[in-house]
């Protein structure tokens, strides 16, 4: 009897044993050395930018300014879950809201809305409303999008360098430094991660609220 047991144990102990080092040792250890890899790793670590808050970059959070007349920030593009689209406050400040408005384009809620973000943010950077780009006044599908246009990213960048007192080149070249173009050369359009492009600010100007 205690024959037979150990010879059905002594198996069932070598596949455990086996079992444990592919699946515990050998397979956890394949994935890590992959998530090592050039390209992965942000993602594998979930894009946490460096700063005096903990951030994403693929996470869109738009800065409220202590003084909405001294705006020191760049701003991304609007939210459907913003509270109020007439103020300066568009974009998501809030990441555990999520979604897009579902409006149709000649939906009259949408136009309003549109019309107003417009005026906002032409107000904010001191321009003509015709000077707003598309991306400054309609909302990305999760409302979290993290990238703007580089249209809309050089709008911005007057008043952030008169804000911060750093030279418009400088400003400029924080705005490059964040830039992507387009993936695999040929799809979509370049974008400008506002994550990365208000963590460089901080960077440069340690003392911005």
């Amino acid at each position: 009897m205690w024959r037979g047991l150990a010879r059905q144990l002594g198996p069932a102990l070598r596949l455990v044993l086996v079992a444990t080092l592919v699946l515990g040792v050998l397979y956890p250890g394949v994935v890590w050395g992959v998530s090592r890899l050039p390209g992965l790793v942000d993602r594998a670590e979930g894009s946490v930018l460096d700063g005096p808050v903990a951030s994403s970059s693929l996470i869109g959070i738009d800065p409220v300014p202590a003084d909405p007349a001294a705006d020191p920030w760049f701003h991304l593009r609007p939210s459907a879950s913003a509270p109020d689209s007439a103020t300066a406050d568009l974009g998501p400040a809030d990441p555990s809201t999520s979604g897009g408005s579902n409006l149709a384009t000649t939906a009259e809620d949408l136009v309003t809305a549109v019309a107003e973000r417009r005026a906002v943010v032409a107000g904010r950077e001191g321009v003509a409303p015709a000077e707003v780009p598309d991306d400054a006044v309609t909302a990305s599908a999760s409302g979290l999008d993290p990238d703007i246009s580089p249209e809309y990213a050089a709008l911005q960048v007057p008043r952030v360098a008169r804000v911060t007192g750093l030279p418009e080149s400088e400003v400029r070249a924080l705005v490059a430094e964040a830039t992507s173009g387009r993936a695999l050369g040929v799809l979509g359009e370049p974008t400008v991660n506002t994550s990365e492009l208000n963590a460089g600010l901080v960077a440069t100007r340690p003392g911005l609220r």
